[in-house]
């Protein structure tokens, strides 16, 4: 099977090299990037083909089974348009926030052999969660090709709606930042009961990490785990009622609504701004990598959010 990716960021490296840690060849692999310095480190990292552009790759991507897009949702149209025209056998899926199939296979001038994919920052070290959104006509063999690159970095997750992955987005793809931001705070606690901040930093990567760990290994849901440290009249129970007076519950209800709400405006956006200047051809705006010409792409996951 050959893969083209359009796009050589952070994502598409930590794809890149997970599937060549699970039976892919570099020989299998095409990426089109338009800064040189990025396409000499994917050179050098993984072996793989790399191309300027779009046009520079025709012949690596006519011959191509799966086309992943990996760049911001804005630059998404001028790469369609410059992919086109797509063999009507060819997988294209897309790890670009927002962008919903219907756009896309639009720019892409009708082809719909399309999946959604939204991983997590996570992928980065192999321990991601990646939600993944098909159309009902697209074939059980296309999913499992969906199934095995983004499997490659972590765990997979199919929803049945497309609304579903917005959502999704909310929770797992913005996710880590909500649990990057509550180690933060326990650092900041530490300090503040009298802890250096190297000793801070490890106490709260520590306890974050081993309570992960535990609740994933665990048969007991993260609710029972809780009471068996929450001892009548305790430390953490005094703890744990300071965090319900302050609304902690509600407050992760309220910012994962937030994040559905702004992924839902996305969506809607691009997709009314993109028809709008469906007159502009790519080379007016972007190039046929969709950067700007004068920019460079930001890819992770939450660049798009």
């Amino acid at each position: 099977m050959n893969l083209c990716f359009v796009g050589g960021g952070n994502m598409a490296c930590a794809l890149i090299g997970g599937l060549l840690r699970n039976g892919f060849a570099a020989g299998d692999l095409t990426v089109i990037d338009v800064d040189v310095a990025q396409r000499e480190r994917l050179s050098a990292r993984f072996g793989v083909a790399v191309f300027a552009t779009v046009a520079a790759a025709a012949s690596a991507v006519a011959a191509s089974d799966c086309v992943v897009l990996a760049v911001k949702p804005q630059h998404v149209r001028g790469v369609a348009q410059a992919l086109q025209p797509l063999r009507a056998s060819q997988l294209v899926v897309t790890i670009a926030a927002g962008v919903r199939i219907v756009d896309l296979a639009r720019w892409l001038g009708g082809h719909h052999r399309i999946a959604r994919a939204m991983p997590n920052t996570p992928a980065l070290i192999g321990q991601g969660i990646a939600g993944l959104y098909a159309g009902a006509a697209l074939e059980a063999a296309d999913r499992g090709v969906v199934e095995r690159i983004l499997g490659a970095v972590g765990a997979v997750l199919w929803v049945e709606r497309e609304v579903q992955i917005d959502a999704l987005t909310a929770v797992s793809g913005s996710g880590p930042a909500y649990v990057f931001l509550l180690i933060e705070a326990l650092e900041a606690a530490a300090r503040e009961v009298g802890f250096d901040a190297t000793q801070s930093r490890q106490l709260a990567l520590a306890t974050f990490a081993g309570a992960s760990a535990l609740a994933a290994s665990d048969v007991d849901p993260p609710e029972v785990l809780r009471a068996r440290v929450t001892s009548p009249g305790g430390t953490t129970e005094r703890g744990i009622a300071a965090f319900e007076a302050g609304g902690v519950r509600a407050a992760f209800v309220r910012a994962v609504t937030a994040a559905n709400q702004r992924a839902s405006e996305l969506g809607d956006a691009y997709g009314r701004e993109q028809a709008a200047n469906s007159d502009v051809g790519p080379g007016d705006t972007i190039d046929h990598v969709g950067r700007p010409a004068d920019g460079r792409i930001d890819d992770t996951p939450g660049a798009a959010r």
